[in-house]
């Protein structure tokens, strides 16, 4: 698990209209191990957040740091579950869930006890297990229910030991009963595997029910303006209608 500190965060874009700020003077701690759901208007910076975090966005100015270290995907252990899931559709299920692992191998990493994790491991199989994926496991993306698909992007994520996990809107595309069973499963395996995670969500009902605390962000450009612990979903709502009207 991992702690996160964030000072003066300015993330801009360029464009053909100029310059858009998608943060601006952000800032923010994440304490160890904790799950924090992020609420905010579209625009309002929350995936360039989860980008700048993952280290795939390195373009910023400001302090950036985990555990004390900028973002570094080749050494450090974070996962990223993005909107699209992430999967390459030329690779089986299997080859999907070990991704982040190949990729560190080829920069010379291992995990925390040194071994490289295989399907043999028990902390592959329970994952493999809890999230239902053994019949699945020789199929392609394409041959794959929305529901499959994200359970396959959470094994991934969760296989490798992330010290950081990224959750970019992960169950906004599915049905309701099918986004239900999903936010099940990942509490199964994260309450076995916990870890500090940022989870973003446009669901009000979602972001109480899964963050330990919930994060407001401002209108574009995004910035930090309440850190609520353990509201309900009512407060939230008031504090959106006063903030974003």
């Amino acid at each position: 698990m991992s702690t996160v500190r964030i000072e003066n965060l300015h993330v801009t874009f360029s464009g053909k209209n100029g310059k858009t700020e998608a943060l601006k003077n952000f800032s923010l701690e994440l304490a160890d191990g904790d799950i924090y759901s992020v609420i905010g208007p579209s625009g309002s910076g929350k995936s360039t957040l989860l980008y700048v975090l993952s280290g795939i966005r390195t373009n910023y100015t400001g302090e950036v740091l985990i555990d004390g270290k900028r973002p570094d995907p080749k050494h450090q252990s974070i996962g990223l579950v993005p909107q699209n899931y992430g999967l390459l559709p030329w690779k089986r299920v299997k080859e999907n869930i070990f991704l982040p692992e190949r990729i560190k191998r080829k920069h010379a990493a291992t995990n925390s006890s040194g071994a490289k994790p295989s399907f043999g491991d028990t902390h592959v199989q329970e994952i493999i297990r809890t999230l239902d994926l053994g019949e699945l496991l020789h199929r392609y993306p394409h041959e794959l229910s929305g529901g499959q698909q994200q359970r396959v992007a959470l094994a991934r994520s969760f296989i490798q030991k992330p010290d950081l996990l990224l959750m970019d809107e992960p169950f906004s595309a599915l049905d309701a009963l099918t986004a239900e069973r999903s936010r099940k499963l990942f509490f199964d395996v994260w309450t076995k595997n916990p870890v500090t995670t940022l989870f973003i969500t446009h669901n009000i009902d979602e972001a109480v029910s899964i963050g330990k605390r919930v994060l407001l962000l401002s209108p574009s450009p995004g910035q930090v303006t309440h850190i609520l612990d353990a509201p309900t979903a009512s407060e939230v709502r008031n504090l959106i209608a006063d903030q974003w009207t």
